[in-house]
């Protein structure tokens, strides 16, 4: 989509895109089992979880995308490499940062369900 190559950078991109992405799924979806466990309702959980996971999932991937923004903007000597590592970063966060916020949520809200109709 950005024109640049895939290139061992842009693999080693992937790879911590994955783990930061891991990682705010995992807070989010322990923290909503958290709030299950405290007696809270599937709905209630979700919601409640979501919104009070919102700050940490948005400072994670702020930081690394400010933090990666002047590798971004960069033409001078080496921006061949840290180009697409940064570009692969940015474009992950980002889209990792809003399915985490947006698609986990439901997802587990739906899994859940699922489970409870499998128990009863």
């Amino acid at each position: 989509m950005t024109g640049l190559y895939l290139s061992v950078p842009a693999a080693v991109g992937f790879i911590a895109v994955f783990g930061v992405a891991v990682l705010n799924g995992v807070v989010m979806v322990s923290y909503i089992n958290q709030l299950r466990d405290e007696g809270y309702e599937v709905i209630e959980a979700v919601k409640l979880g979501a919104q009070r996971r919102l700050r940490p999932v948005l400072m994670t991937a702020s930081v690394a995308i400010l933090g990666l923004i002047p590798l971004l903007l960069a033409d001078g000597i080496g921006s061949n490499v840290q180009r697409p590592l940064a570009t692969v970063v940015v474009g992950g966060l980002i889209t990792s940062t809003l399915l985490t916020l947006v698609v986990l949520p439901s997802v587990y809200q739906w899994f859940a369900s699922e489970r409870r109709d499998v128990e009863v």
